[in-house]
């Protein structure tokens, strides 16, 4: 269990549903599950190699996002080198726990929905 001094402020609508939407705030942005899972798998990695592992997403996006991530205390941005400036990011031990709940999202997906290539071969 989590130590109350640990727990994250986050707004609430009402309090049956308070857990939940307090989770998805966190990580219902389009690329946040996607940016978590990815460090989940890849571990630390710098932004450009971040971005590619991602794709489709716009470096403006990815900074945006990222800036967020660590904000709510998911993502951490460590300085490797200044001159050239390289940063590496990381999940924090908040980040990790959200393993179990991006691999179900994983798995439900696959077992649920068509891929793009699945689609198209329908169409055909």
């Amino acid at each position: 269990m989590t130590d109350e001094t640990d727990r994250l402020p986050v707004w609430c609508a009402g309090k049956d549903w308070c857990p939940i939407t307090a989770t998805a705030t966190l990580i219902g942005k389009k690329w946040h599950p996607v940016i978590v899972h990815r460090l989940l798998e890849g571990g630390p990695m710098g932004f450009n190699e971040l971005k590619s592992d991602v794709g489709g997403i716009s470096s403006k996006v990815l900074s945006d996002s990222l800036d967020d991530l660590e904000e709510k205390r998911l993502v951490d941005r460590e300085i490797v080198s200044e001159k050239p400036v390289r940063v590496n990011y990381s999940l924090t031990e908040k980040g990790e726990s959200l393993e179990p709940l991006i691999f179900e999202m994983r798995d439900w997906g696959r077992e649920h929905l068509d891929s793009v290539e699945e689609q198209d071969e329908a169409l055909v």
